[in-house]
């Protein structure tokens, strides 16, 4: 007889304390007494096998001592008992957003948070330039092996907050990460909020995006682009783009509300 287990998901934020690292720890394995590293091993070996655990690692590159301890425990348990399997997973943590909009102080993995579908903040940042014959703003492609919409015209740059960031901060990195480009604080308008769902296969992506235009002169040619992200990028005429999505069978995931967006603060 086969007994399929059900993972047991635990994770650890390395900008967490020692404190909520064992509360974690604790309230996934039910045992309540869980305070620190003897603690947690009694828990393994008294919950006994078989068992799965599946522990999730933020991945910010500072030391934690306590993830260190914990997965000592888990690794010395998986060790000792064939039939207990211990899995460390490095992930981007994500915090979550409550149903009034505000980011919350519990964080989850990236990879999980698009598998449940929670709702969670990230940015889009929209390079433009105005000329007499419109607005034109710069689009990239997305990689070839990005997870979702590959080969796809998006925005200029865009990205997750990851936890404990906040929305201003992660729109400077992603531009400078994507786009090559160094800009000052001063010269994002944030323009607005806005939710956006997508779904594909396992992924249930649920975003409130926070938007941000910069008018800052910017030549093609000066740009380092991030392969891994953007494969290309070009400008187009807000009115052009629009009839180009309109009637041609152009592969993007540009939002029509954006573009909305943007001609309301720019006119």
């Amino acid at each position: 007889m086969v007994i399929c287990m059900e993972d047991v998901e635990i994770f650890l934020s390395r900008l967490a304390s020692e404190d909520k690292l064992y509360e974690e720890t604790a309230k996934k394995l039910g045992c309540p007494d869980i305070k620190d590293k003897f603690t947690l091993a009694g828990a393994v070996a008294e919950k006994g096998a078989p068992a799965s655990y599946k522990i999730y690692i933020s991945d910010e590159e500072l030391q934690n001592d306590t993830i260190d301890e914990i997965k000592s425990v888990f690794s010395e348990a998986a060790e000792d008992d064939p039939e207990i399997k211990a899995e460390f997973i490095s992930d981007e943590f994500l915090n979550i957003i409550d149903d009034r909009a505000r980011i919350t102080p519990e964080s989850k993995p990236r990879s999980l948070i698009h598998r449940d579908g929670e709702l969670h903040p990230t940015v889009h940042i929209w390079m433009i330039k105005r000329r007499d014959m419109g607005v034109f703003v710069l689009l990239q492609k997305r990689a070839h092996d990005k997870d979702i919409n590959p080969d796809c015209y998006d925005v200029s740059a865009a990205g997750h907050v990851s936890q404990g960031d906040e929305f201003r901060y992660t729109a400077l990195k992603e531009v400078r990460e994507e786009l090559g480009l160094d800009i000052e604080r001063s010269k994002l308008e944030f323009i607005g909020l806005k939710r956006a769902e997508y779904s594909r296969g396992d992924i249930r992506d649920n975003e409130l995006v926070a938007v941000y235009i910069c008018r800052e002169s910017i030549n093609i040619e000066d740009l380092t682009l991030q392969s891994s992200e953007v494969s290309e990028v070009c400008w187009a005429e807000i009115d052009e783009l629009l009839s180009i999505m309109k009637y041609e069978d152009i592969p993007n995931c540009i939002s029509l509300e954006e573009l909305d967006m943007i001609k309301k603060a720019v006119f």
